[in-house]
């Protein structure tokens, strides 16, 4: 290791300090400012040229605007439709009146953990928020309720989603580790499915529960109107049948799942296959769930066109600064992933003398938690370790790939997109944030650490 790699690692922990001291402190900086006033910082600092800082800028930025900005503006449209046809307000209702309070964050943990089989984090996140919102505003709603009823239901979509997002094929990730270590699909999907269940436990409705009193974090007022102010139910304006309504919402995700099911089944040069990559395509599939939306609970029951119009314009204020904080952390993440951070971090990690599957964990993690990417901490961690692999019999192949996936999930903060989109979604602060998305995620990294180590000690599978 390098005194060059040594500076590359101070200059990323000491960015990340003054980037949280920029929004914290008496100056106030808005996210974006600071994430954009920090990633030019570390460009000058790593020596970049002018012109390479401002390409790493504009490709980042681009670049996740163009993964998840989209997504998530025809999601809040999806949201707004299901709000003003009064679909979220009778799930909700649906919800509290079959659950009881204390078993709510059990069952919002199951509704994600379907959700999450087949969505990207983000993408389930966004789908999630109506019904997250109108279910904690009902709850509010109970006097003897204490701490924040948002952190209380969001807390347990949060771990179920990020768990099934780092753990279980066909999410990229675990794909990325799998095609890269040459092991299967099959045994590391059991494994995955096995290890989310305690991960998404611990990191969801237990530690949900043990924080909500002490948060009292509430949406900004335009989101949570746009997401709960539906009509009431009965009368005039009544909502449409349940079961219509969880279609419509679920649409997407049941598209995303037969992408799921058609790679892991079908040949990779099938028709078929072909046909369900496009439609489950989050972009697509998001897509198609609006506009299907808006047919069957809005033309089809009468409503009026520029009415329908207007509204799905008015569900896009509320979201555009979440959009530009993502595109600015993603604007971050390119320009430390540009200055060779991870290489300084590789170069480090091969001093180490831990076993493959912690090692693995360990890789990926600090990749991730460098660069804010855990993409990049799955690529770097599996193309590290794939020789390993290849040559040593002894080693569970499948269980590597998923300590992998673990390791990228472990302390999400200022330079991941996703925690900007928690933050930004449920209004909290930099210290809010970081108590429910950076600590949930690490319970479930941690967590699916352990499960790892304990699969290890049993016979293989396959």
């Amino acid at each position: 290791m390098s005194s060059f790699d040594t500076q590359l690692l101070l200059i990323a922990l000491a960015s990340v300090l003054v980037l949280v001291a920029l929004i914290v402190s008496r100056i106030r900086l808005h996210p974006l400012l600071a994430l954009l006033v920090v990633s030019i910082g570390v460009g000058f600092a790593t020596g970049m040229a002018p012109g390479e800082i401002v390409k790493n800028l504009t490709n980042g930025a681009g670049k996740t605007l163009g993964a998840v900005g989209v997504v998530i503006a025809l999601g809040a449209m999806l949201g707004k439709i299901l709000a003003d046809s009064g679909t979220t307000e009778r799930l909700a209702s649906a919800i509290l009146q079959r659950t009881s309070e204390r078993m709510i964050p059990w069952a919002m943990t199951l509704v994600a953990f379907v959700i999450g089989i087949p969505m990207f984090f983000e993408v389930g996140l966004v789908v999630m928020l109506p019904l997250i919102f109108s279910v904690a505003r009902k709850l509010e709603s109970n006097e003897r309720f204490k701490g924040s009823a948002y952190v209380y239901v969001g807390v347990p979509v949060i771990a179920a989603l990020a768990a099934m997002h780092g753990m279980v094929p066909p999410h990229p990730g675990p794909l990325t580790a799998i095609a890269t270590l040459h092991t299967t699909v099959g045994p590391t999907m059991l494994y995955g499915f096995l290890a989310v269940i305690p991960a998404m436990v611990l990191g969801g409705p237990l530690y949900g529960a043990f924080i909500t009193p002490r948060m009292g974090t509430r949406p900004d007022a335009a989101l949570l109107e746009q997401f709960t102010s539906g009509k009431k139910e009965g009368g005039e304006g009544s909502a449409p049948s349940i079961g219509m309504g969880v279609l419509c919402a679920l649409l997407p995700a049941l598209l995303m799942l037969v992408h799921a099911l058609a790679e892991v089944l079908l040949p990779k040069d099938s028709g078929l296959l072909h046909a369900a990559a496009f439609l489950g395509n989050p972009l697509v599939a998001m897509l198609l769930g609006v506009v299907f939306a808006s047919i069957t609970l809005g033309y089809l029951r009468g409503a009026d066109a520029e009415k329908l119009r207007d509204a799905l314009g008015q569900s896009l204020k509320p979201i555009a600064g979440i959009m530009l904080i993502i595109a600015g952390g993603g604007a971050f993440q390119q320009i430390l992933t540009s200055a060779k951070v991870g290489d300084a971090i590789v170069h480090m990690t091969q001093q180490f003398a831990l076993p493959p599957l912690v090692l693995g964990w360990m890789i990926a993690m600090l990749l991730s938690v460098s660069t804010g990417s855990a993409t990049v901490g799955i690529v770097g961690a599996a193309g590290l370790l794939a020789p390993l692999a290849a040559s040593d019999p002894s080693l569970n192949v499948p269980l590597l790939a998923l300590a992998i996936g673990c390791g990228s999930l472990f302390f999400n903060y200022a330079n991941h997109a996703g925690f900007w989109m928690v933050k930004e979604s449920f209004g909290m602060s930099m210290g809010e944030a970081t108590k429910t998305i950076t600590v949930v995620q690490s319970i479930v990294s941690f967590v699916g650490l352990l499960m790892v180590l304990l699969f290890n000690l049993l016979p293989k599978l396959g």
